[in-house]
């Protein structure tokens, strides 16, 4: 029996993305590979916004170990999409997010995880997380 998708309720930070002319593909909606950029922006906004993680010069950098998306509707631009975060396991040196995509009504269009494993910029080895990542992710976890 499989779980019921989660709701908006269940993400307790949110970011609007606008979609972009490009985005949509020769069927008349967003192509199914933006919805990954939508996961990615959402999780780095957060991240440096939030963490105060530092891409640029930070010792410690996030790298992708493992994503999934069980795309539920379509969008086509204009339409923003409104992306839901949430943290679905905090490790020493790996995060599993979980993000929901929705339409400004409110509607899912897309549901799925991205797993950060956080690695030193330059040996590439598993790093501990940086506390301030830590500490603007701990609000995220949820039960």
């Amino acid at each position: 029996m499989t779980s019921p998708a989660p709701s908006r309720d269940d993400y307790p930070h949110f970011r609007t993305i606008p979609t972009r002319w490009k985005d949509n593909d020769i069927y008349g909606h967003v192509n199914n590979v933006e919805y990954y950029s939508y996961f990615d922006t959402v999780i780095n906004a957060y991240l440096i916004e939030q963490g105060g993680l530092d891409i640029h010069r930070g010792e410690t950098i996030g790298v992708c170990a493992e994503s999934h998306c069980q795309f539920l509707a379509a969008i086509a631009f204009p339409a923003p999409v409104e992306a839901g975060l949430r943290v679905g396991h905090l490790g020493n040196s790996s995060v599993r997010y979980e993000i929901g995509l929705f339409d400004s009504d409110g509607g899912q269009l897309a549901e799925g995880w991205f797993v950060h494993v956080f690695v030193d910029r330059e040996s590439r080895r598993p790093a501990v997380l940086p506390e301030t990542v830590r500490a603007a992710l701990e609000p995220l976890v949820t039960a």
